[in-house]
């Protein structure tokens, strides 16, 4: 239930991540409105954690209420489409046990009939590759490292741990935000009882 940080606050959307655990917390955006007092604070707090309520109650009725229609229209749906993989394969059986004729000896790939078309199509090569390590390895062993992709990138997991090492380098700079977040007070209904 958070929204994005204004971008004038300087923070990264994503930054702040919720513990395990955690209730719902927010990151504050400009607001018009502005309290005055830490009472009107107080209250402006529990004014949002009564909104993110109904909110959440307003998403999980609609999410009942698209399950169940859902529902419906899928079980409607399931026997067309068992019906149409049916008649699709048996469609394909009759046309391969009749390609040279359909096709006229292979100088055509599409077939028009009364109802509908029926094609070949050849699917571009592609190349699949298990145990990719052992490949690799192959591949560099047997001089065939032009097969090897190498890929370069900025390491930017090294460079905040050594932030002083790349002060002279242009096109690097180390940011940090800061969110304002706000946790309005719930309880749950086990900690109730």
């Amino acid at each position: 239930m958070s929204t994005e940080p204004n971008a004038s606050a300087g923070g990264s959307p994503g930054s702040a991540r919720r513990p395990e655990g955690r209730r719902n917390r927010r990151k504050a955006e400009a607001a018009e409105g502005v309290p005055q007092t830490r009472d009107a604070a107080a209250e402006a707090i529990a004014q949002i954690g009564l909104a993110e309520r109904q909110l959440a109650r307003i998403e999980a009725n609609m999410n009942d209420a698209l399950a169940v229609v859902k529902e419906a229209h899928e079980s409607e749906a399931e026997p067309l489409r068992k019906a149409i993989r049916q008649l699709s394969g048996a469609v394909q059986m009759w046309a391969e046990a009749h390609r040279d004729d359909l096709t006229q000896q292979g100088r055509t790939k599409t077939v028009s009939l009364s109802t509908g078309d029926i094609a070949w199509r050849t699917r571009p090569p592609s190349v699949r590759v298990t145990g990719a390590d052992a490949v690799i390895n192959v591949l560099r062993r047997l001089g065939l490292g032009r097969f090897v992709r190498v890929r370069e990138e900025v390491n930017k997991e090294a460079i905040l741990n050594e932030p002083g090492a790349l002060s002279a380098v242009p096109g690097i700079a180390i940011c940090q935000g800061e969110d304002f977040i706000i946790t309005p007070f719930s309880t749950d209904l086990s900690e109730v009882a």
